[in-house]
Protein backbone atom coordinates (compact mmCIF):
# COMPACT_ATOMS: atom_id res chain seq x y z
CA UNK A 1 0.00 0.00 0.00
CA UNK A 2 1.24 3.70 -0.96
CA UNK A 3 1.19 6.12 1.93
CA UNK A 4 0.99 10.33 1.43
CA UNK A 5 3.66 12.06 3.14
CA UNK A 6 1.31 13.21 5.60
CA UNK A 7 -0.05 9.13 6.63
CA UNK A 8 3.90 8.14 6.56
CA UNK A 9 4.63 10.93 8.82
CA UNK A 10 0.93 10.10 11.13
CA UNK A 11 1.88 6.13 11.28
CA UNK A 12 6.37 7.28 12.46
CA UNK A 13 4.15 9.35 15.48
CA UNK A 14 1.33 6.91 16.22
CA UNK A 15 4.19 4.17 16.35
CA UNK A 16 6.54 6.11 18.84
CA UNK A 17 3.63 6.64 21.56
CA UNK A 18 0.89 3.63 21.61
CA UNK A 19 3.26 1.40 23.68
CA UNK A 20 1.46 0.71 27.19
CA UNK A 21 -1.15 2.85 25.41
CA UNK A 22 -3.28 1.31 23.73
CA UNK A 23 -2.79 -1.94 21.37
CA UNK A 24 -3.61 -0.85 18.32
CA UNK A 25 -5.06 2.28 16.57
CA UNK A 26 -7.10 2.96 13.27
CA UNK A 27 -7.52 6.69 12.49
CA UNK A 28 -9.60 8.03 9.25
CA UNK A 29 -9.95 11.84 8.55
CA UNK A 30 -11.82 13.34 5.96
CA UNK A 31 -11.07 17.01 4.08
CA UNK A 32 -13.32 18.22 1.81
CA UNK A 33 -15.27 14.91 1.91
CA UNK A 34 -12.46 12.91 0.14
CA UNK A 35 -10.09 10.82 2.56
CA UNK A 36 -6.92 12.40 3.36
CA UNK A 37 -5.78 9.58 6.44
CA UNK A 38 -5.78 6.32 6.25
CA UNK A 39 -3.65 4.46 8.70
CA UNK A 40 -3.93 1.75 10.77
CA UNK A 41 -0.70 0.58 13.22
CA UNK A 42 -0.47 -1.78 15.63
CA UNK A 43 -3.03 -4.77 16.40
CA UNK A 44 -6.52 -3.84 14.99
CA UNK A 45 -9.65 -5.42 13.98
CA UNK A 46 -12.03 -5.14 11.07
CA UNK A 47 -15.31 -3.61 14.04
CA UNK A 48 -14.72 -1.84 17.46
CA UNK A 49 -17.13 -1.66 20.23
CA UNK A 50 -17.98 1.86 19.72
CA UNK A 51 -18.98 2.95 23.17
CA UNK A 52 -20.73 6.43 23.52
CA UNK A 53 -20.67 6.96 19.47
CA UNK A 54 -23.78 5.24 20.15
CA UNK A 55 -25.07 8.10 21.66
CA UNK A 56 -24.97 10.67 18.30
CA UNK A 57 -24.93 7.93 15.92
CA UNK A 58 -28.07 6.88 17.11
CA UNK A 59 -30.01 8.57 19.64
CA UNK A 60 -29.22 12.10 18.42
CA UNK A 61 -30.16 11.23 14.94
CA UNK A 62 -33.26 9.75 16.09
CA UNK A 63 -34.18 13.02 18.06
CA UNK A 64 -33.21 14.84 15.09
CA UNK A 65 -35.29 12.79 12.80
CA UNK A 66 -38.26 12.64 15.36
CA UNK A 67 -37.96 16.52 15.79
CA UNK A 68 -37.74 17.45 11.68
CA UNK A 69 -41.06 15.50 11.52
CA UNK A 70 -42.63 17.64 14.24
CA UNK A 71 -42.71 14.71 16.76
CA UNK A 72 -41.02 17.45 19.23
CA UNK A 73 -39.67 20.48 19.87
CA UNK A 74 -37.02 22.16 22.08
CA UNK A 75 -40.20 23.51 24.92
CA UNK A 76 -41.17 19.85 25.04
CA UNK A 77 -41.00 18.47 28.60
CA UNK A 78 -39.91 14.92 29.44
CA UNK A 79 -43.06 14.14 31.02
CA UNK A 80 -45.27 14.85 27.99
CA UNK A 81 -43.59 11.97 26.63
CA UNK A 82 -43.01 9.66 29.27
CA UNK A 83 -45.70 10.31 32.02
CA UNK A 84 -43.12 8.40 34.40
CA UNK A 85 -40.62 10.96 34.41
CA UNK A 86 -40.17 11.68 38.58
CA UNK A 87 -39.64 15.43 37.92
CA UNK A 88 -42.13 17.78 36.12
CA UNK A 89 -40.35 20.73 34.47
CA UNK A 90 -37.14 18.90 33.08
CA UNK A 91 -36.97 19.17 29.34
CA UNK A 92 -36.05 16.98 26.35
CA UNK A 93 -33.19 19.09 25.29
CA UNK A 94 -32.14 18.95 28.82
CA UNK A 95 -31.26 15.41 28.42
CA UNK A 96 -29.59 15.76 25.46
CA UNK A 97 -27.56 18.17 26.43
CA UNK A 98 -26.44 16.11 29.66
CA UNK A 99 -27.68 19.33 32.11
CA UNK A 100 -31.37 18.08 33.43
CA UNK A 101 -29.85 17.12 36.59
CA UNK A 102 -30.39 13.31 36.79
CA UNK A 103 -27.59 10.90 38.17
CA UNK A 104 -24.34 10.54 35.77
CA UNK A 105 -24.38 6.44 36.33
CA UNK A 106 -26.20 3.82 37.92
CA UNK A 107 -24.94 -0.11 38.82
CA UNK A 108 -27.94 -0.67 37.21
CA UNK A 109 -26.19 -4.32 36.00
CA UNK A 110 -26.31 -5.02 39.74
CA UNK A 111 -30.06 -5.19 39.14
CA UNK A 112 -31.52 -6.25 36.25
CA UNK A 113 -32.36 -9.96 36.02
CA UNK A 114 -30.18 -11.75 33.28
CA UNK A 115 -32.77 -14.33 32.79
CA UNK A 116 -35.74 -11.56 31.70
CA UNK A 117 -35.99 -10.61 28.00
CA UNK A 118 -34.98 -7.29 26.51
CA UNK A 119 -38.44 -6.20 26.87
CA UNK A 120 -38.78 -7.50 30.39
CA UNK A 121 -35.33 -5.74 31.26
CA UNK A 122 -36.50 -2.61 29.92
CA UNK A 123 -39.46 -2.37 32.15
CA UNK A 124 -37.45 -3.65 35.00
CA UNK A 125 -35.05 0.01 33.80
CA UNK A 126 -38.22 2.24 33.66
CA UNK A 127 -39.22 1.59 37.40
CA UNK A 128 -35.29 2.25 38.78
CA UNK A 129 -35.76 5.30 36.71
CA UNK A 130 -39.20 6.03 38.56
CA UNK A 131 -37.25 7.08 41.60
CA UNK A 132 -34.06 8.33 40.16
CA UNK A 133 -33.42 11.55 42.20
CA UNK A 134 -33.54 14.97 39.99
CA UNK A 135 -30.82 17.67 41.23
CA UNK A 136 -30.24 20.16 38.93
CA UNK A 137 -26.51 21.66 38.84
CA UNK A 138 -24.69 25.15 37.90
CA UNK A 139 -22.60 22.49 35.68
CA UNK A 140 -23.85 20.14 32.86
CA UNK A 141 -22.97 16.80 34.31
CA UNK A 142 -22.60 13.84 31.69
CA UNK A 143 -24.95 11.11 32.06
CA UNK A 144 -25.16 7.80 30.53
CA UNK A 145 -28.96 7.87 32.85
CA UNK A 146 -30.33 10.72 30.46
CA UNK A 147 -29.69 8.70 27.46
CA UNK A 148 -31.42 5.92 29.20
CA UNK A 149 -34.66 8.42 29.64
CA UNK A 150 -33.99 8.98 25.92
CA UNK A 151 -34.38 5.92 24.70
CA UNK A 152 -37.85 5.58 26.07
CA UNK A 153 -38.40 8.84 24.73
CA UNK A 154 -37.09 7.21 21.05
CA UNK A 155 -39.54 4.49 21.59
CA UNK A 156 -42.55 6.88 22.63
CA UNK A 157 -41.83 9.02 19.23
CA UNK A 158 -41.52 6.35 16.86
CA UNK A 159 -44.09 4.04 18.79
CA UNK A 160 -42.10 1.48 18.24
CA UNK A 161 -39.47 -1.12 20.61
CA UNK A 162 -35.88 0.21 20.17
CA UNK A 163 -34.32 -1.63 18.21
CA UNK A 164 -36.78 -1.78 15.18
CA UNK A 165 -36.05 2.28 16.01
CA UNK A 166 -32.68 1.66 15.55
CA UNK A 167 -33.22 -0.40 12.71
CA UNK A 168 -35.21 1.99 10.45
CA UNK A 169 -32.84 4.90 11.50
CA UNK A 170 -29.93 2.92 10.08
CA UNK A 171 -32.31 2.29 6.99
CA UNK A 172 -32.69 6.01 6.61
CA UNK A 173 -29.04 6.87 7.05
CA UNK A 174 -26.79 4.31 7.24
CA UNK A 175 -27.82 2.03 4.52
CA UNK A 176 -25.21 -0.21 3.75
CA UNK A 177 -23.25 -0.18 6.63
CA UNK A 178 -22.47 -3.06 9.03
CA UNK A 179 -23.50 -0.74 11.98
CA UNK A 180 -25.18 -3.23 14.57
CA UNK A 181 -25.95 -3.82 18.19
CA UNK A 182 -25.79 -7.13 19.07
CA UNK A 183 -29.68 -7.96 20.56
CA UNK A 184 -29.15 -10.29 23.47
CA UNK A 185 -25.39 -10.37 23.39
CA UNK A 186 -24.89 -12.75 20.56
CA UNK A 187 -23.69 -12.31 17.22
CA UNK A 188 -22.89 -14.48 14.13
CA UNK A 189 -19.70 -12.92 12.75
CA UNK A 190 -16.63 -14.64 14.35
CA UNK A 191 -15.31 -13.03 17.24
CA UNK A 192 -12.02 -12.85 16.10
CA UNK A 193 -12.67 -9.91 13.71
CA UNK A 194 -13.63 -8.00 17.16
CA UNK A 195 -11.56 -5.86 19.38
CA UNK A 196 -11.09 -7.57 22.35
CA UNK A 197 -12.02 -4.88 25.42
CA UNK A 198 -11.09 -6.45 28.30
CA UNK A 199 -10.74 -9.63 30.96
CA UNK A 200 -14.28 -8.24 32.71
CA UNK A 201 -14.74 -9.61 36.48
CA UNK A 202 -18.20 -9.67 36.26
CA UNK A 203 -18.43 -11.97 33.24
CA UNK A 204 -15.22 -14.02 34.10
CA UNK A 205 -14.00 -13.90 30.48
CA UNK A 206 -12.39 -11.68 27.56
CA UNK A 207 -14.98 -9.65 26.14
CA UNK A 208 -15.03 -9.96 22.26
CA UNK A 209 -17.77 -8.59 20.23
CA UNK A 210 -20.02 -8.03 23.50
CA UNK A 211 -20.66 -5.30 24.67
CA UNK A 212 -18.17 -3.98 26.99
CA UNK A 213 -20.23 -1.75 28.82
CA UNK A 214 -21.84 -3.38 31.73
CA UNK A 215 -25.18 -1.91 31.82
CA UNK A 216 -25.43 -1.70 28.01
CA UNK A 217 -24.98 -5.74 28.18
CA UNK A 218 -27.43 -6.22 31.08
CA UNK A 219 -30.13 -4.82 28.71
CA UNK A 220 -29.58 -7.19 26.45
CA UNK A 221 -27.13 -5.49 24.30
CA UNK A 222 -29.34 -2.27 23.12
CA UNK A 223 -29.26 0.90 24.53
CA UNK A 224 -29.34 4.67 23.28
CA UNK A 225 -26.35 5.10 25.41
CA UNK A 226 -23.63 2.07 24.13
CA UNK A 227 -24.24 -0.68 22.32
CA UNK A 228 -22.92 -0.61 18.51
CA UNK A 229 -20.39 -2.08 16.86
CA UNK A 230 -18.90 -0.87 13.49
CA UNK A 231 -15.86 -0.47 11.39
CA UNK A 232 -14.12 2.57 10.27
CA UNK A 233 -15.77 2.62 7.25
CA UNK A 234 -19.09 2.81 9.23
CA UNK A 235 -17.71 5.74 11.21
CA UNK A 236 -16.47 7.39 8.69
CA UNK A 237 -19.95 7.28 7.13
CA UNK A 238 -21.48 8.57 9.93
CA UNK A 239 -18.90 11.44 9.54
CA UNK A 240 -19.92 12.18 5.70
CA UNK A 241 -23.18 11.79 6.63
CA UNK A 242 -22.86 14.54 9.64
CA UNK A 243 -20.93 17.30 7.16
CA UNK A 244 -23.73 16.54 4.59
CA UNK A 245 -26.95 17.53 6.62
CA UNK A 246 -24.79 20.23 7.87
CA UNK A 247 -23.86 21.78 4.52
CA UNK A 248 -27.09 20.76 2.98
CA UNK A 249 -26.19 18.49 0.85
CA UNK A 250 -28.45 15.96 2.05
CA UNK A 251 -31.22 17.59 1.91
CA UNK A 252 -33.72 14.58 1.20
CA UNK A 253 -33.31 13.65 4.74
CA UNK A 254 -33.25 16.42 7.01
CA UNK A 255 -32.73 20.60 6.62
CA UNK A 256 -29.45 21.97 6.87
CA UNK A 257 -31.42 24.27 9.57
CA UNK A 258 -32.31 21.58 11.51
CA UNK A 259 -28.79 20.03 11.03
CA UNK A 260 -27.27 23.03 12.07
CA UNK A 261 -29.48 23.52 15.23
CA UNK A 262 -28.85 20.49 16.95
CA UNK A 263 -24.99 21.52 16.34
CA UNK A 264 -25.02 24.94 17.95
CA UNK A 265 -24.10 25.42 21.31
CA UNK A 266 -26.80 24.80 23.49
CA UNK A 267 -25.53 25.83 26.82
CA UNK A 268 -23.45 29.36 28.23
CA UNK A 269 -20.06 29.10 28.24
CA UNK A 270 -18.60 27.57 31.40
CA UNK A 271 -21.95 25.41 31.98
CA UNK A 272 -21.17 22.52 29.72
CA UNK A 273 -19.78 22.10 26.21
CA UNK A 274 -22.69 20.80 24.61
CA UNK A 275 -24.96 20.92 21.49
CA UNK A 276 -27.71 19.15 21.22
CA UNK A 277 -26.21 15.49 22.36
CA UNK A 278 -23.07 16.56 20.30
CA UNK A 279 -19.48 17.17 22.25
CA UNK A 280 -18.02 20.69 21.67
CA UNK A 281 -14.62 21.13 22.19
CA UNK A 282 -13.56 22.60 26.00
CA UNK A 283 -10.93 25.10 25.63
CA UNK A 284 -7.44 23.92 26.67
CA UNK A 285 -8.45 20.59 27.59
CA UNK A 286 -10.29 19.50 24.22
CA UNK A 287 -10.00 15.76 23.08
CA UNK A 288 -9.80 16.88 19.51
CA UNK A 289 -6.63 19.21 20.07
CA UNK A 290 -5.50 22.51 20.01
CA UNK A 291 -6.51 23.56 16.10
CA UNK A 292 -10.23 22.29 15.59
CA UNK A 293 -12.78 25.29 16.02
CA UNK A 294 -14.79 26.13 18.86
CA UNK A 295 -17.58 25.17 16.37
CA UNK A 296 -16.31 21.67 16.03
CA UNK A 297 -18.70 18.81 17.21
CA UNK A 298 -18.03 14.99 17.89
CA UNK A 299 -18.10 12.51 20.44
CA UNK A 300 -15.58 10.36 22.31
CA UNK A 301 -16.54 6.54 23.24
CA UNK A 302 -14.83 5.29 27.01
CA UNK A 303 -13.56 1.93 24.60
CA UNK A 304 -11.48 4.26 22.63
CA UNK A 305 -13.23 5.98 20.10
CA UNK A 306 -14.24 9.17 18.67
CA UNK A 307 -14.87 11.20 16.05
CA UNK A 308 -14.72 14.77 15.49
CA UNK A 309 -15.73 17.31 12.67
CA UNK A 310 -14.92 20.82 12.39
CA UNK A 311 -17.01 22.43 9.74
CA UNK A 312 -14.53 25.51 9.77
CA UNK A 313 -11.97 23.54 8.26
CA UNK A 314 -14.08 20.82 6.79
CA UNK A 315 -12.27 18.30 8.24
CA UNK A 316 -13.11 15.12 9.70
CA UNK A 317 -11.05 12.64 12.53
CA UNK A 318 -11.93 9.23 13.32
CA UNK A 319 -10.31 6.73 15.92
CA UNK A 320 -10.85 3.20 16.80
CA UNK A 321 -8.75 1.66 19.30
CA UNK A 322 -9.45 -1.13 21.94
CA UNK A 323 -7.57 1.28 24.70
CA UNK A 324 -9.56 -0.81 27.47
CA UNK A 325 -7.36 -3.53 27.06
CA UNK A 326 -4.83 -2.16 28.98
CA UNK A 327 -7.54 -1.72 32.13
CA UNK A 328 -10.10 0.48 31.95
CA UNK A 329 -8.29 2.79 34.28
CA UNK A 330 -5.50 3.66 31.47
CA UNK A 331 -5.76 7.12 31.09
CA UNK A 332 -2.81 7.01 28.32
CA UNK A 333 -4.87 7.47 25.90
CA UNK A 334 -7.01 10.77 26.68
CA UNK A 335 -3.64 12.22 26.10
CA UNK A 336 -3.16 10.46 23.13
CA UNK A 337 -5.95 11.33 21.43
CA UNK A 338 -5.51 15.46 21.07
CA UNK A 339 -2.42 14.84 19.66
CA UNK A 340 -3.37 12.47 17.24
CA UNK A 341 -5.83 15.48 15.95
CA UNK A 342 -3.01 18.00 15.93
CA UNK A 343 -0.33 15.78 13.92
CA UNK A 344 -3.38 14.88 11.56
CA UNK A 345 -3.30 18.61 11.04
CA UNK A 346 -0.01 19.87 11.13
CA UNK A 347 1.17 16.73 8.63
CA UNK A 348 -1.65 18.02 6.35
CA UNK A 349 -0.48 21.79 6.35
CA UNK A 350 3.17 20.88 5.70
CA UNK A 351 2.44 18.53 3.48
CA UNK A 352 0.21 20.87 1.06
CA UNK A 353 -2.43 17.98 0.30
Amino acid sequence: MKFSVLEKNLIKQLEENIRDTTPGVMVRAYQGGRIICDVAVGNTYAYYDLASLTKVIFAVQGMLWAFEQGKWNFETKVKDLIPWFPEETTKVTELLTHSSGVPWWLPIYQEIKPELSREKKFEQLKEILKKVKVDKQDQAIYSDVGFWCLGFILEKLFDKPLLQVWEDIKNKFYLGTTLEFHPDNTFTTRAGLYAPTEECPVRKKLIQGEVHDLNAWSLGGVSAHAGLFGSIDDVGWFSLHLRSHLMGIARYSIRQKTAQLFAKRALPEGKGDWAMGYMMPTPGSASCGTYFSLDSIGHTGFTGTSMWYDPKMDLSVIILSNRVLYGSDNKAFSKLRPEIHNWIVENYRRSGV
